[in-house]
């Protein structure tokens, strides 16, 4: 952590990264991070190679000063939230620095800061700047909030305890607006989204007993819809709440007939799964990518038969 610390205050010029299609974690803890830099008052930029930031996340503070294209005059470079090198989107070849959660994450980079015990990064990076005595300002509280509500599931995940709550009462303490957060994280829909759900909900289909939730969307269905890709995870983490429902998988086909996978669930272990199509993530939320070679319901079949290995 010292060598981290230093590393920083050498730089000249540091840019923060967020991971492609970034999520509130990564976002959120760049963010705070862009904050403590600028105090340090250095050259500090803010980089996601995704051009379509999902609108939910533009509440959490400097979003508006994302951009993706990488600076050249760059000597440093923080990543949050990448569990992997091909996370960054872009070819880094300044000092990296690699703060993560994720279970796979193999400590690319020149320096890591991984703990893979802690449900997000913006947990982890909480107790960088606690430890090391750097003040959570107003800002980077909500933007650290945001990850940790995002990453929790709305503080359901299995993850979750007593130290959880603390984390967040000491956050909201630090003047996080956690009413803002809960609206756009938990409740933010477009009309897009909002027709999307309908068709995904009427699609939907049960397996093994309606303990496996499936929901194949088209390139069609996106179109016809209006929706963005981040919009599919709602329905996805709601079929989590039917009784018997215990997997829920989500195949969506992409423009050049590529295939996204998302996966949830409540006890499987989902990160085996994913890893099988090169994917990752985490025991209870995974993901994957499938070349254009697959049907949308051969590819189906095929996780199925990997699912019910699990369940």
């Amino acid at each position: 952590m010292s060598e981290i610390l230093k590393r920083i205050d050498d730089a000249g010029h540091v840019v923060v990264i967020a991971h492609a299609h970034p999520d509130a974690d990564s976002i959120g803890a760049a963010s705070a991070f862009y904050t403590h830099l600028l105090r340090l008052h250095k050259k500090v930029s803010f980089f996601c190679v995704t051009h379509d930031i999902n609108p939910k996340l533009k509440f959490i503070p400097w979003t508006d000063k994302i951009r993706n294209s990488f600076v050249s005059s760059a000597d440093l470079a923080i990543s949050f939230d990448c569990a992997s090198r091909e996370r960054l989107g872009v070819e880094v070849e300044c000092d990296l620095i690699n703060i993560d959660h994720h279970e796979i994450n193999t400590n690319f980079g020149n320096y890591s800061l991984v703990d893979k015990s802690r449900i997000s990064t913006t947990e982890v990076l909480f107790y960088f700047f606690k430890e090391n005595g750097i003040e959570i300002n107003a800002k980077m509280a909500t933007a650290l909030y945001a990850g940790l509500l995002d990453d929790s599931g709305g503080f359901l995940d299995e993850k979750v305890n007593g130290m959880t709550f603390a984390l967040a009462g000491e956050l909201i303490e630090r003047g996080a607006d956690y009413k803002l957060c809960n609206k756009f994280i938990m409740k933010y829909t477009t009309l897009g989204a909002f027709r999307l759900k309908a068709i995904m909900h009427k699609n939907m289909k049960l397996y093994l007993d309606a303990k496996v939730a499936v929901f194949c969307v088209s390139d069609d269905d996106m179109k016809t819809s209006g929706a963005i890709e981040e919009d599919c995870e709602n329905s996805l983490e709601e079929a989590l709440h039917l009784q018997s429902v215990e997997v829920a998988l989500l195949l969506k086909q992409n423009s050049d007939f590529s295939i996204k996978g998302s996966l949830r669930s409540k006890t499987a272990d989902l990160l085996k799964i994913a890893s099988c199509f090169g994917g990752g993530g985490h025991k209870n939320r995974a993901g994957f990518t499938i070349g254009s070679s697959m049907s949308l319901e051969n590819a189906r079949d095929d996780i199925l038969k990997l699912i019910y290995k699990e369940i």
